[in-house]
């Protein structure tokens, strides 16, 4: 069993917190089982999204952990990544937007191994 997605959320936020970085729940999806976009806003006009890894990137030593992929994987404007979420939500309304904001990019995410 996978840990519902809001518990995971809230807990994400927690640990940005704790590490000074502001981070914030900008769409709210299904409670149980909905699939989390992180957004990093480099407070330059460019950002990084996190999305869900594919299902064949998880191990099947760890199959309950998240994983995510920076798609794509260097900053791009954020205009792009606004697009992005909107074919996404078009796609699956029971999707979560996490949005946190640092210069630095961190993200405190399980990246897929490459």
């Amino acid at each position: 069993m996978r840990l519902k997605s809001a518990i995971w959320v809230a807990a994400y936020l927690r640990r940005c917190q704790s590490e000074g970085v502001f981070g914030a729940v900008r769409r709210r999806g299904a409670e149980e089982a909905g699939a989390v976009f992180v957004k990093i806003a480099l407070l330059d006009g460019n950002a990084i999204l996190y999305t869900p890894a594919p299902q064949s990137a998880y191990d099947d030593s760890r199959p309950v952990e998240r994983v995510f992929a920076a798609s794509p994987p260097q900053p791009v404007e954020e205009r792009k990544i606004e697009e992005r979420l909107v074919k996404e939500i078009s796609f699956d309304p029971d999707v979560w937007i996490v949005e946190i904001e640092d210069k630095a990019g961190r993200h405190f995410l399980d990246l897929v191994k490459t």
